[in-house]
């Protein structure tokens, strides 16, 4: 923090004293610094389309997994790009709620998608349940997959 400090009272001084030859530089570097945050902005937002046009959906079907993994997850690759990498977190809700009843801790399993998923391609896994708060069954909740993150190929 202290060299930000410093490098910023120098291009002040430099500015006030040398205005004729700093102004031109710095209006270049402000002119480069703003195109790096437009692309780095576009680039977010461009994943973020893609990731709204994932369908994820969890069900709890203890029936179709295993005993250890209840939560039978199935995920649609809508975009027409391969998705390379997937993580989220699963919430859990009472129906008709908004209060997220899975407790989020550093033992809470995280969550990864199936690597490649080609484009208008399906996957299907069976996942952990998260812990729940007390008192609250699984079967009586409805799962949602939140905070998305993730990659797509270009």
């Amino acid at each position: 923090m202290l060299i930000g400090a410093v490098l910023i009272l120098t291009w002040l001084i430099l500015l006030l004293r040398y205005p004729a030859k700093a102004l031109p530089v710095s209006l270049a570097a402000a002119l480069g610094l703003g195109l790096v945050a437009a692309w780095v902005i576009w680039e977010d937002s461009r994943d973020t389309h893609r990731l709204e046009r994932l369908e994820v959906r969890l069900n709890y079907a203890p029936e179709q997994c295993p005993a250890g993994k209840p939560l039978l997850l199935l995920i649609n690759n809508g975009n027409k790009i391969p998705l390379i990498e997937l993580r989220w977190r699963i919430a859990a809700y009472a129906p008709g709620d908004n209060i997220n009843l899975a407790e989020d801790n550093y033992t809470s399993p995280r969550y990864r998608g199936p690597g490649e998923l080609l484009p208008d391609s399906q996957w299907q896994d069976c996942l952990p349940l998260p812990p729940l708060r007390a008192g609250y069954r699984p079967q009586t909740l409805e799962f949602r997959a939140e905070h998305l993150q993730g990659s797509f190929a270009d």
